[in-house]
């Protein structure tokens, strides 16, 4: 049987459908190599390759008896790799797009979450440092700072001037920044 003749496919393609496996064998012997070259062409990898080829055959044989092919076994076979491409491709940039999008949520977990440590350490510190300040410079600081009050409405809620108020906050905020600096 010579590869390309219209008879001999007929016949091959007549065998094949009578679920005759040595003529499933030849159709495999006869177009797997050319088949396997133009996927690793396309595809670039021997691994995809190996594996499309392999559908495309038990697709082939699976369908046997409902193939109907008009023109040639061997352009039925590489549409049939043409297509199997197309959705190795599809399936790669789905992959690719749902990693991504892992990835991203993922990693912007982790970030929350490394953020939140630092902004929960750097709060410790901060309220360490604040505990070791003086009490009228301590309760000065927190009001200003802490709370957001103004230096007039700490000044009348203390009963100290605002220039006072000025000192402490000048004097607690170099402290808590030096002890900061210290134990970090």
């Amino acid at each position: 049987m010579r590869e390309g003749s219209v008879y001999d496919e007929h016949e091959l393609l007549s065998q094949l459908k009578a679920g005759d496996k040595l003529a499933f064998a030849r159709l495999y012997e006869l177009y797997s190599r050319p088949l396997y070259l133009n996927l690793l062409k396309l595809l670039k990898t021997e691994q995809g390759a190996e594996e499309i080829l392999q559908s495309i055959f038990f697709i082939v044989w699976e369908k046997r008896e409902a193939i109907t092919i008009n023109h040639s076994i061997r352009g039925y076979l590489f549409r049939i790799a043409e297509n199997k491409v197309h959705d190795f491709f599809r399936k790669l940039k789905r992959d690719r797009k749902l990693y991504d999008h892992i990835l991203e949520i993922s990693s912007g977990k982790y970030e929350d979450v490394e953020i939140n440590i630092l902004h929960s350490e750097e709060t410790a510190l901060l309220n360490k440092a604040i505990e070791h300040l003086p009490p009228q410079r301590k309760e000065v600081f927190y009001l200003c700072k802490m709370e957001g009050r103004s230096y007039l409405e700490v000044s009348r809620l203390l009963g100290i001037s605002a220039s006072t108020i000025n000192d402490h906050i000048v004097k607690a905020t170099r402290a808590v920044r030096d002890f900061m600096l210290a134990n970090t």
